[in-house]
């Protein structure tokens, strides 16, 4: 792996890991600032918030600049933001601090995704994708549980300190390896950035990535009722769990990079056709323990495999505009999660917590289906002898 990639990935990994930390170590910040469980909780929402609002209009407004020296000061932002939030003396001023970080995310991820893949070698887009969000797979394994024992041991602010070192680390990476990325065109404009989104092409691949991925966040979501409450793991098990999904995560990332740089919308539609069998085979054995555990590695390779293609199919369709379309696809992640969360729990109020699976598999096939037309929309504007995964990029 170059130590382009690694720079980037290791910047990943301290963001995400900032993301995912704070629901570890969510007591400890209530304790010491003095504010309720719900009042700390607002610190995840207000994450996502911005993430959804903010990484679009973020990246619009950038949309023009230099793309490395756009992402170093991105960092420091990120830096900065940790340091604030681990010297927080008051709520509010964490508050802030993890607005202003969140702000930021998408559009870093989204810059970051277009450096590697401008770069990577012909046919290498989906498995380049798949090495950047190993990264995210490692803060799932390493740096929320790592993150919650700092804190854990040393104290919550010593967490964000440590978060703050790592995405400093990246920062310095990134300075010496990331090669000058042109920004969009020069003279345009946020609105022109905007008219990517009138292409039918780009608008179903973004569909595809909120539709896709709700039912495996919605077992996500509910991971750990579903397994004390269904399958009866103690409460400690299921950290040990959270780590086997996500290595999980990490095989099926790469698997799926692997097989969508040979086949794209085919690989894709045969993954999700997969996870709706994994997620319906872990409904029927959920309450036999380790058949369950077994089920988490699978759930978690087969909802991940699916990730390197949907970014690909979203930077080959959104070429006019790749940078924006992957902070709005990243924002359609992060509603899919929302939408996930307040489906699942409709659910368990009505069928039950162990009806969340088969109505997880149901989402997946709804996923399926706008794969396919997106796939059949491709074949049918395909000329003789071109690539298979062209896409019609013209304004619908």
């Amino acid at each position: 792996m170059s130590l382009k990639l690694v720079a980037l990935m290791l910047c990943v990994f301290g963001i995400t890991s900032g993301e995912f930390v704070i629901a570890g170590i969510l007591p400890d910040v209530a304790d010491d600032l003095d504010v309720s469980i719900p009042s700390a909780g607002l610190l995840v929402t207000a994450y996502a918030i911005g993430m959804i609002v903010g990484g679009p209009v973020l990246t619009a407004l950038t949309a023009r600049y230099p793309r490395k020296p756009l992402i170093v000061g991105l960092m420091v932002i990120v830096v900065i933001g940790n340091l604030a939030s681990a010297l927080a003396p008051v709520y509010s001023v964490l508050f802030a601090a993890r607005v202003v970080t969140a702000l930021i995310t998408a559009t870093f991820f989204a810059n970051a995704v277009v450096i590697a893949v401008s770069t990577a070698p012909e046919g290498k887009q989906a498995s380049t994708v798949s090495k950047l969000a190993f990264g995210m797979n490692l803060s799932m394994m390493l740096g929320a549980p790592l993150g919650t024992f700092i804190g854990n041991h040393f104290g919550w602010r010593a967490t964000f300190g440590v978060i703050a070192v790592v995405c400093l680390l990246g920062l310095l990476l990134v300075l010496p390896s990331v090669p000058d990325v042109a920004g969009a065109t020069p003279g345009g404009s946020a609105v022109a950035e905007l008219r990517v989104f009138r292409s039918r092409d780009v608008q179903l691949a973004i569909l595809i990535t909120a539709v896709a991925n709700m039912g495996l966040l919605m077992v996500f979501t509910y991971f750990a009722p579903l397994l004390t409450d269904v399958s009866g793991f103690a409460a400690g098990a299921v950290a040990v769990l959270l780590v086997v999904y996500g290595v999980g995560a990490a095989v099926g990332n790469f698997v799926g990079g692997w097989l969508s740089d040979r086949a794209l919308m085919p690989s894709q539609i045969a993954l999700l056709g997969l996870l709706t069998a994994c997620l319906l085979l872990t409904w029927a054995v959920s309450g036999n323990t380790a058949a369950a555990a077994v089920m988490v590695f699978f759930v978690g390779a087969l909802g991940f495999s699916v990730i390197p293609g949907m970014q690909t199919r979203v930077l080959n369709t959104a070429s006019s505009a790749p940078t924006l379309a992957i902070a709005v696809n990243a924002s359609a992640y992060q509603v899919a999660a929302a939408l996930a969360g307040w489906l699942g729990g409709l659910v368990i109020d009505g069928p039950g917590l162990r009806s969340v699976y088969p109505t997880a598999a149901a989402v997946t096939v709804l996923g399926i289906l706008v794969s396919c037309y997106a796939w059949y929309r491709d074949r049918a504007t395909t000329t003789p002898g071109s690539p298979e995964t062209a896409v019609e990029t013209s304004p619908a």
